[in-house]
C-alpha cells in the first residue's frame, strides 16, 4: 500500500480510472479497505480522522473498488449491474468504564437520601453494524445500525447515501459533483472539524451534559432526512447546498397509528424545509494540509408536545453560523492534526414565550484540539470547549421541588442563574496495537457548568464535580 497518496488531481482522477470510479468514506470502516484492497492508513490518520485521500473518496461515492464483481450489461454495453463478490458488511464495538468526580443523587430513592452508584460499566456500550461501500456504478452508502446501552435497543444511526461522478475540466482540473441523502446535518462533510464527525469522537452514555447545544451540533441527529448537492473543485473548493425534513424515529400519530404524518404529539418537528449551507477550501502542499470553512442552517422548530402546542401555530427559529478549520501533518512516524469550530447560533422563540422564555436568545460554542500520533500506535488529544450565551430562567431552568417545607434536589442538570455558559478540557490518550483496535483514557474537567463553576444548581454542586474520567475498548471488523 503506498504511504504517500499524491493530492495532484490529475494522477487522483487517473488512479480512479484504473480502478472504475471513485468514492469517499466517513468512518474508518473495515468493509471499505476490504473494498478498495488499501489499509487502514490510505484514507485515515488514525479512525476516523479523514487523510485528503480519504476525503475524495468520500466526495466521490463510495465507490472506488478493487474486487472482482458480478457484472450484467445490456445489448448496448450499458452496465445493468456491479456487484461485488464481498458484501461491504462491517462490524462496531465499543465497550467503556465510566467514573464521574461527585456521585449523583438516588432519585430512585423515595426519600431522596443517598447517592447512586459511582462507576458504569458498559458491554456493549455501542454495537454497530455497517453497510459501507458501493451499491452501483456511481451510488454508494454509509448505513449505520446501532444498539445503544442507554435504551437498550438497535436503531438507525449515522447514514449516507450518494451518488457521485468527476469530470475533468480544461487544464487537468477536476470536478466531483454529487448528491447526499442523509440524517444527520454534517455527517456528509469530508472534514474532521464539524460536529458529526468531530472531537470527541467516542464520548460516554453515562455523563452529565450540559442544558444547552445548537441545533447542527447533533441535536437534530437521526430525527431528519435532507438531500444536499454539492460541488469539489479541484479537490480545493468545496461548495454545497441542500434541505431537511423531520423524519423521526418512533413517532406515532395518534389517529393512524402509523409513522406519519407528524402530529401535534411530537416535539420539535421542523416547519417546512430547514436550508442547509457549506462553503470550505482545502490547501494540500507535500505532507501538508490545511483548510478553512463556513457552514450552516435555518431550523423552524413547532414545539408541539414540547409545549402542549399543535403543528399549526407558532415555531421556534434557529439560525446557525459556524466556521471551522483544520490542518494536517502526514508523515510515516509523525501526524498532527489541528481542528477547531465556532458555531453561534441566534434563536428566536415565538412559539415557548408562554412557557417563559426570552423571545429572543443566542448561543456561542467553540471548540479547539490538537491531535498528535507516533506511528499510528500511541498519541492523544488535547482539547477546549466553550459555550456561552443568553440569560434565560424559562430555558435553562432551575429545577426543584418542595415538600413539607423541605427542598429536594430533582436533577442537577439544571441553572441557578438562568445561564448556559459550560466550559473546559478534554485531555485523551489512545494506543493502537492494531489499525482497527483503540484502547482510550480520556478525562474531560468543567471549569464552568450550565452558568457557573461553583453551586451552580444552587443544592451546593460544583462544574468540577461533574468531570469525568473515560475508559473506552474500541474495534472494528
Amino acid at each position: 500500500m503506498p504511504r504517500k497518496i499524491s493530492p495532484h488531481p490529475l494522477k487522483w482522477s487517473a488512479a480512479c480510472a484504473l480502478l472504475v470510479l471513485v468514492s469517499p468514506a466517513a468512518w474508518a470502516v473495515p468493509s471499505f479497505a476490504r473494498q478498495t484492497g488499501m489499509a487502514c492508513e490510505a484514507c485515515h490518520t488514525v479512525y476516523p480522522e479523514l487523510t485528503h485521500f480519504g476525503r475524495v473518496f468520500k466526495a466521490s461515492g463510495y465507490v472506488l473498488d478493487n474486487l472482482k464483481q458480478v457484472r450484467d450489461v445490456s445489448p448496448k454495453k450499458d452496465e445493468l449491474l456491479s456487484l461485488a463478490s464481498t458484501p461491504p458488511l462491517s462490524i462496531m464495538l465499543q465497550a467503556s468504564y465510566t467514573q464521574i468526580a461527585q456521585s449523583l443523587p438516588d432519585l430512585g430513592n423515595p426519600d431522596l437520601i443517598g447517592n447512586a452508584q459511582n462507576g458504569t460499566a458498559s458491554f456493549p456500550q455501542q454495537l454497530s453494524i455497517f453497510y459501507a461501500g458501493k451499491i452501483a456504478s456511481h451510488f454508494g452508502a454509509f448505513v449505520q445500525a446501532t444498539y445503544d446501552d442507554g435504551s437498550g435497543t438497535f436503531g438507525i444511526d449515522n447514514t449516507d447515501l450518494r451518488f457521485a461522478d468527476m469530470q475533468i475540466l480544461p487544464g487537468d482540473q477536476s470536478l466531483i459533483y454529487g448528491v447526499s441523502v442523509n440524517n444527520n446535518p454534517t455527517v456528509q462533510d469530508l472534514w474532521n472539524s464539524t460536529p458529526a464527525f468531530g472531537f470527541p469522537y467516542a464520548a460516554s452514555n453515562a455523563t452529565i451534559s450540559p442544558l444547552a447545544g445548537t441545533q447542527i451540533d447533533g441535536a437534530l441527529a437521526q430525527s431528519v432526512a435532507g438531500v444536499t448537492a454539492y460541488v469539489f473543485w479541484n479537490e480545493s473548493l468545496y461548495a454545497e447546498l441542500g434541505g431537511y425534513r423531520s423524519a423521526q424515529q418512533g413517532a406515532v400519530n395518534q389517529v393512524t397509528g402509523q409513522a406519519g404524518p407528524l402530529d401535534g404529539s411530537t416535539s420539535n418537528v421542523i416547519s417546512g424545509v430547514a436550508p442547509y449551507w457549506r462553503l470550505a477550501y482545502e490547501f494540500n502542499r507535500g505532507r501538508h494540509s490545511a483548510e478553512i470553512g463556513i457552514y450552516g442552517a435555518d431550523f423552524k422548530l413547532l414545539p408541539g408536545a414540547a409545549t402542549g402546542s399543535t403543528l399549526q401555530g407558532p415555531f421556534n427559529r434557529f439560525k446557525d453560523f459556524a466556521e471551522d478549520f483544520q490542518y494536517q501533518f502526514i508523515a510515516d512516524q509523525h501526524l498532527v492534526s489541528v481542528e477547531g469550530t465556532r458555531i453561534h447560533e441566534t434563536m428566536s422563540l415565538d412559539a415557548s414565550l408562554a412557557a417563559g422564555t426570552n423571545a429572543k436568545d443566542d448561543l456561542t460554542t467553540t471548540r479547539l484540539w490538537a491531535t498528535y500520533y507516533y506511528r499510528r500506535k500511541i498519541g492523544g488529544t488535547l482539547g477546549i470547549f466553550s459555550t456561552t450565551g443568553s440569560a434565560d430562567a424559562g430555558l435553562y431552568p432551575a429545577s426543584a421541588t418542595a415538600q413539607d417545607g423541605i427542598t429536594m434536589i430533582t436533577s442537577v442538570i439544571t441553572s441557578a442563574n438562568g445561564l448556559p455558559d459550560t466550559r473546559g478540557w478534554i485531555a485523551e490518550v489512545n494506543y493502537l496495537p492494531w489499525l482497527n483496535v483503540k484502547l482510550s483514557a480520556q478525562y474531560t474537567r468543567y471549569t464552568k457548568f450550565n452558568g457557573a463553576g461553583s453551586n451552580y444548581d444552587g443544592s451546593g454542586r460544583n462544574a468540577s464535580d461533574n468531570s469525568t474520567w473515560y475508559l473506552l475498548l474500541w474495534f472494528a471488523y
